[in-house]
């Protein structure tokens, strides 16, 4: 059995988070932020519960994070996120002054940290964040798209049902 790396380890705890928020209905994205090579704060997506744009696994754990470290800087940790963050999260990751992000999978689609911008080494912000990309992307990205091809399916057979009745 092969040995995983540090990033590989923290990730894979990003992914049990991003199956919570499968659990719930939300789209699978997972987060942990780790401090001195402990976790330190989790998170995963709970837009769809909480009905609110502001409940990304990002920033829940962010907000998790700060209040443990008695700070809102968190200059000290690194984040895992199973994909790539977008502009909101990626604002709020510079400002927390986190020095470095691991990115499961990338979002071509909405994508901040390298895909359509990357907000996280802008050199006119104040800071730039050292990101690391692809960690465990396979596995990040074949649980997204099942997801939404689960979510697919069950709007086609809906849509099916409406048609029959």
């Amino acid at each position: 059995m092969r040995k995983y790396t540090e990033d590989e380890k923290f990730m894979k705890e990003a992914i049990r988070q991003a199956k919570k928020a499968e659990a719930i209905g939300d789209v699978p994205i997972g987060c942990v932020i780790v401090s001195d090579g402990r976790i330190i704060a989790r998170g995963y997506n709970k837009r769809n519960r909480n009905k609110t744009v502001l409940a990304h696994a990002e920033l829940l754990a962010m907000s998790k994070a700060c209040r443990k470290a008695g700070d809102w800087r968190l200059e000290d940790c690194t984040m895992y996120i199973t994909l790539e963050p977008c502009q909101m999260c990626a604002g709020a990751i510079v400002q927390a002054r986190i020095p470095r992000v691991v990115i499961g999978s990338m979002n071509p689609k909405a994508g901040c940290g390298g895909s359509i911008l990357n907000l996280l080494q802008m050199k006119e912000f104040n800071h730039q964040v050292e990101v690391t990309r692809g960690v465990l992307e396979e596995e990040c990205s074949e649980m997204l798209s099942a997801f939404f091809r689960k979510l697919r399916q069950k709007k086609k057979e809906k849509k099916a049902e409406v048609s029959e009745q």
